[in-house]
């Protein structure tokens, strides 16, 4: 059995609910263990987390024997007054990219960094 994930303390810019439903965006077959390690939560957590999504309509699901098939509504509105109009597809399209993608974007981080020596001089 896999290890309760660690722990995360401090502010994001992300909610639990946008990290969960844009791993399934990216993953419509995914197992909830599964979500719940990428994206450093319970298995409980993870599980009230997609009920909210489906009881508030951005998010349903066909169970095909032991698996679930998720489907996501990117025509439903964002719930923020802040985010008036925008579609969960918005939000979507800012989170998902290529993994090619992800890592050029990490390597231009990692070059734009200033180094410092390991010996901290």
């Amino acid at each position: 059995m896999d290890a309760a994930p660690e722990p995360h303390t401090g502010w994001t810019f992300l909610t639990n609910h946008a990290r969960v439903l844009a791993v399934i965006a990216d993953n419509s077959n995914i197992r909830i263990r599964h979500i719940a390690a990428h994206c450093r939560l319970t298995e409980r957590a993870v599980q009230k987390i997609i009920s909210d999504l489906e009881r508030d309509g951005y998010l349903s699901h066909i169970r095909h024997g032991r698996t679930n098939t998720y489907r996501i509504e990117p025509g439903k509105l964002l719930r923020h007054p802040a985010e008036a109009g925008l579609p969960v597809a918005a939000l979507l399209s800012l989170l998902l990219q290529d993994e090619v993608e992800r890592g050029t974007a990490s390597e231009h981080l990692r070059a734009a960094r200033p180094r410092r020596p390991l010996d901290g001089g």
